[in-house]
């Protein structure tokens, strides 16, 4: 063979071999411009012996980060027993009364965000379970029942919080992790989509805009993190809507900016100073008066004497149809509009009365106690 043949097949061959390492991936011919973190989800690799049917998330990492920051609750409280049955059953004057939740850890040095019905009262007796199966007391820092959230805090090393995400930033069939103890099953994980934002609704507490989310949420759940596949905690699972008292698949969860904003409150001050104009029993309203003037808002069913609102002019039967500006559409927007008002300011509101609109200026008093409506 000649010198010119020689080469020739040389090149060829050295050509092939080339195109096969980039064929099979063992040369890159682009650069990595970013790592992925190891808790960030990624697609699943095909099961050995066989073609995957579609690039499908792997949750593994996102997981194994919630469960190491997720706690199980245990709350006892000694609740009063009526005297009819300490007189004629000798039953004792308080008993235990029990629950069971979840909550996450959400600081290096012990801080553990969970739901106030798991933890109950400020003086129950809360114990927390780790991952690593470690029982501990925690002091209960404080409890705020309008929002459903309490912060407990634990005397640990080496905790491994989860970091805090932008609930904000969450967008409708986005992938999430539920994590907590539902019926005493610990460390369980289930996963679903974000079925809606901001979602508020007259079954639902008036003052929480929640994520909807399908993934499993079940009883012990409760407290529990709701996890995006950055491993960032975006929501506190607290409720489900259900004909069945089990998963169907609607779960509410709080979002995660504003239970990080009630946290960082109660634990500077132990509580949460709200707004109020005065306890008042309301109906939205959207229709026309007598006159044809179209009238949108909520009208006043009761009212007590003794509070801002009646001392400043409302009455029985106003609808009301702004507050400090802003048009009313349904119950639940006015009363967060009214407790998240500064305490000592002064509110103008608007009420539709007898045919006209007028405008009374009512102060903003401390809200004494918060009524979450059942």
């Amino acid at each position: 063979m000649s010198l010119q043949k020689t080469l020739l097949v040389a090149i060829v061959l050295g050509a092939g071999f080339l195109g096969g390492l980039v064929v099979s991936g063992r040369l890159s011919l682009t650069s990595v411009s970013e790592a992925v973190p190891e808790w960030q989800a990624r697609p699943a690799p095909p099961p050995s012996g066989a073609t995957a049917p579609a690039n499908l998330p792997d949750f593994s990492a996102v997981a194994e980060r919630g469960v190491r920051a997720s706690v199980n609750i245990s709350s006892t409280q000694q609740v009063p027993v009526h005297p009819f049955f300490q007189q004629f059953y000798g039953a004792d004057a308080v008993q235990p009364q029990s629950s069971l939740g979840s909550g996450v850890l959400v600081s290096a040095d012990g801080y553990i965000l969970t739901n106030s019905h798991v933890v109950q009262d400020r003086r129950a007796d809360v114990r927390v379970t780790l991952s690593d199966d470690r029982e501990l007391d925690a002091d209960v820092v404080g409890i705020d029942e309008l929002t459903d959230l309490a912060v407990l805090k634990i005397k640990v090393t080496g905790a491994a919080p989860l970091p805090w995400g932008d609930s904000s930033k969450l967008r409708l069939a986005e992938w999430v992790l539920a994590v907590g103890n539902p019926f005493q099953f610990n460390e369980t994980v289930t996963a679903g989509i974000v079925s809606a934002v901001n979602r508020h609704a007259p079954q639902l507490d008036w003052y929480n805009d929640f994520i909807q989310t399908d993934a499993a949420i079940n009883p012990g759940n409760s407290g529990g993190p709701l996890i995006n596949t950055r491993g960032e905690l975006v929501g506190i699972n607290t409720m489900i809507y259900s004909q069945t008292g089990g998963y169907q698949g609607i779960g509410f969860a709080i979002p995660s900016n504003l239970a990080k904003g009630i946290m960082d409150q109660l634990i500077a001050s132990g509580e949460i100073v709200r707004g109020s104009i005065g306890y008042m029993r309301l109906k939205a309203v959207n229709g026309r008066a007598s006159n044809g003037t179209a009238v949108q808002g909520v009208q006043i069913l009761n009212m007590y004497r003794n509070e801002p609102a009646f001392r400043s002019g409302l009455q029985l039967w106003d609808v009301i149809v702004s507050f400090n500006g802003t048009p009313i559409k349904d119950e639940g927007q006015l009363m967060r509009l009214m407790v998240d008002s500064k305490v000592g300011s002064v509110a103008k509101v608007e009420v539709f009365r007898e045919g006209q609109r007028r405008t009374f200026e009512v102060p903003v008093a401390k809200m004494a106690a918060p009524r979450r409506r059942t």
